[in-house]
């Protein structure tokens, strides 16, 4: 049976920006080695598995490497594909079962809210290959949560300036490592970028997952509830937030890129 695959650009109204994620609509569940070489294949740093459960969907991520509790652009990638391609009636929310529990997608004209759970961080001390990895001598903060290590510097200057050596990063025991600053512009509030080897992930262009962390951090340091962030990869892309409690709201937008058959 012929199973079709949508490429997405997520958090970005433009092509060849954000985020691309495949999104994979499953007729039913498939086996894991399966899900295991198509993530492979289409080499992204996630595809989406959707199996239809009445009016909801099982939703699973991979990378070309392991498979992820949290995603925040496929899960935006699939909203926007329910949407898109007539799975869902555009005014209808979409609903995910997934690793990190039950998880909800609404759009607001050109934007889509993603309801996810908040991954507060704690002060840690930086394992020597944490800092010496990003190429950086010092950190204003280094927070942990259970996904990943969150480093602060010092300016937005020093944000675009670090360059990695992945294979320090490699040997850290996360999904990976979060640096943020400040944003110069007045249009965001901070900006970020996410280096994720160990998932096969060097660097990864926009990370809605990783503002499930950098909300909460920085809506602390800055007194607000609502926020617009930018992360600083090769590609870029907009995320905005809103804190309600122990949920956050990630808002984004995403754009259609190609459309395929998969024939395996």
């Amino acid at each position: 049976m012929a199973i079709p695959i949508v490429t997405v650009d997520a958090f970005t109204n433009q092509l060849f920006a954000g985020n691309p994620a495949a999104v994979c609509m499953l007729p039913e569940p498939r086996p894991d080695e399966w899900l295991r070489h198509v993530a492979r294949e289409m080499n992204l740093s996630a595809t989406a598995f959707l199996v239809r459960r009445d009016d909801e969907f099982d939703l699973r991520w991979l990378t070309p490497t392991v498979e992820i509790d949290l995603c925040g652009h496929a899960t935006l990638a699939s909203a926007h594909v329910l949407w898109e391609e007539g799975h869902l009636p555009r005014g209808t929310q979409a609903r995910f079962h997934t690793r990190s529990g039950l998880l909800t997608a609404e759009r607001h004209g050109e934007w889509i809210e993603l309801d996810f759970p908040v991954q507060r961080g704690v002060p840690a001390e930086p394992l020597p290959s944490l800092l010496s990895g990003l190429g950086i001598t010092a950190a204003t903060a280094v927070m942990k949560n259970r996904l990943d290590y969150l480093v602060e510097v010092e300016s937005e200057a020093e944000l675009r300036a670090v360059k990695p050596n992945h294979t320090l990063l490699r040997q850290i025991p996360v999904r990976g490592v979060i640096v943020t600053a400040r944003s110069d512009s007045p249009s965001f509030d901070f900006m970020s970028r996410f280096f994720a080897p160990a998932s096969g992930i060097d660097e990864d262009p926009v990370t809605g997952s990783a503002h499930t962390a950098l909300g909460p951090y920085w809506g602390a340091k800055l007194g607000k509830s609502e926020m617009t962030a930018y992360q600083a990869s090769a590609r870029g892309g907009i995320v905005r937030l809103r804190l309600a409690g122990d949920r956050i709201v990630l808002g984004g937008q995403a754009v259609t890129v190609t459309r395929a058959t998969l024939v395996a």
